[in-house]
């Protein structure tokens, strides 16, 4: 009886879901993961814009030396900039007063005939020059120049943050690097034992005299495919993931950069594909090198 064409097994197919479903949880995971880093990215971002550098200015300084100072200032390459916006404010000696009363509840001028406060500039400093060296050497640096009496920062907090984000990088490295390994091994085993049940066909291609070129290129063929594809339906679950939550969890969206959010999209597709590629060729080559006993 001859043998229904769906029966047939074509050179280079295998099993279309179980390999896409476990190449798409894969990738899923690995995108997940960088999700959350790309989170943790703009929160340290966001954290350390609101670290303030207070620069206080001599007494009874002239309009013209406050604005000369100003320049000064503007003019340096570690002042934040964002959005073309100068992370530069003035505070003048009766604003900082207004304030102190504000959040102490103390009225200070009831006792004192003098402001002791001084007018001041706020800075905020680009996080590229955020490591406790080059802050120290600013503040050298700022208080060099004619008219500036004192410049301060928050040196513990800086501290802190430096050595918990180094303690936090080490561990997320540990977790990458297992993540990574797992990924691939998931998807190496997947992919080798989808092509288990082409073998025989393998070998008997090579019997007719096909060249191993020849047998390897419509395996590869639909990995590639079979990869992006992954990758593209992991990527838009994380999509849809980021949005839905966006959506639910009020402030979740100051966290979230586009650019490096559709930057590993775009990596999840062309890892799905080369992952994919790379199993299959493995696994392809293993049974071109099987002897016919070693295949049963």
């Amino acid at each position: 009886m001859a043998n229904h064409p769906r029966n047939k097994k074509t050179l280079g197919h295998f099993k279309f879901g179980s390999v896409l479903f476990s190449t798409t949880l894969s990738l899923f995971i690995v995108g997940l993961f960088g999700v959350i880093l790309i989170q943790a990215k703009t929160l340290t971002s966001l954290i350390r814009e609101n670290i303030e550098v207070q620069v206080f200015l001599d007494k009874n300084l002239e309009e013209s030396e406050i604005k000369a100072i100003e320049s000064n200032l503007a003019d340096r390459s570690f002042i934040l900039r964002k959005a073309d916006t100068l992370a530069l404010r003035f505070v003048t000696d009766e604003e900082a007063a207004a304030t102190f009363i504000e959040s102490t509840g103390e009225d200070f001028t009831k006792f004192l005939e003098d402001n002791p406060l001084r007018d001041s500039f706020v800075i905020s400093i680009a996080e590229e020059f955020q490591t406790g060296e080059q802050l120290e050497a600013i503040v050298a640096e700022l208080e060099e120049i004619p008219g500036i009496f004192e410049v301060s920062y928050m040196t513990d907090l800086v501290d802190s943050i430096n050595k918990n984000l180094l303690k936090v990088s080490l561990v997320l490295g540990g977790f990458i690097l297992i993540l990574i390994i797992t990924v691939v091994m998931l998807i190496n085993n997947t992919i080798r034992l989808a092509l288990f049940s082409q073998r025989f066909l393998i070998r008997s291609m090579q019997l007719v005299g096909a060249t191993r070129g020849f047998i390897r290129k419509p395996f590869l063929s639909r990995a590639i495919i079979f990869g992006m594809l992954a990758g593209g339906f992991a990527s838009l679950i994380l999509f849809l993931l980021v949005k839905y939550t966006q959506s639910s969890i009020e402030g979740f969206a100051m966290l979230q950069n586009q650019n490096l959010l559709f930057l590993l999209f775009g990596v999840l597709i062309l890892v799905g594909g080369i992952l994919s590629v790379l199993s299959t060729l493995r696994a392809v080559n293993k049974y071109l090198n099987m002897s016919l006993d070693e295949l049963y």
